[in-house]
């Protein structure tokens, strides 16, 4: 199926491909769900929507990292809506856009530009999700804190930043190599 076979917004290819990153959003945290420590360290939600930004571009990577959290909070109560889920929202929302975004940018797509925009996501979509919860828990009169911040955005987040690195960037590649290809 090529570029011609288009519907309104996007390829028909590019919007299965969102879909199905959306699915794997739903699906992947219930690999860590028995131990939800685990899922926490580990992020897997995350990727998918990483995958998306850069496969599908910034304009599905945006919708499906908005929609997959708040849909995974109504249809099976994890993560929680308020705060969590929105703040999941924008902050993988953000790591779809920046993703999309940046790997457009770059002329040349190789392991190098996909680990720069990869790390560049990653700390933008982490900064929203800062910005996000002191709003949210604001409005909800509770303190958010720089360390709570620093916590939940790095610190406890080293083990998940460490899998994406791993996980993300070999994937993109396969999938340029066969972009090339198909040409």
């Amino acid at each position: 199926m090529n570029k011609t076979t288009s519907a309104p917004g996007g390829s028909l290819r590019e919007m299965i491909l969102a879909a199905f990153f959306m699915a794997l959003g739903l699906v992947l945290p219930f690999l860590t769900g028995q131990i939800p420590e685990i899922g926490r360290l580990l992020s897997p939600m995350h990727i998918p929507i990483l995958l998306c930004g850069f496969i599908c571009g910034w304009r599905y990577g945006g919708v499906v990292g908005f929609i997959t959290p708040l849909l995974r909070s109504f249809l099976f109560g994890i993560p929680v809506l308020y705060p969590m889920a929105i703040g999941m929202a924008f902050e993988l929302m953000t790591y779809g856009i920046v993703a999309g975004l940046l790997y457009v940018v770059w002329q040349k797509r190789n392991l190098l530009t996909t680990y720069v925009t990869l790390i560049i996501a990653m700390l933008a979509g982490r900064c929203v999700w800062g910005i996000a919860s002191l709003t949210l828990y604001g409005l909800a009169g509770n303190p958010f804190t720089w360390s709570m911040f620093l916590t939940g955005a790095f610190l406890g987040a080293i083990p998940g930043i460490i899998l994406h690195l791993v996980i993300i960037p070999p994937i993109v590649m396969v999938v340029e190599r066969y972009r090339r290809r198909e040409g």
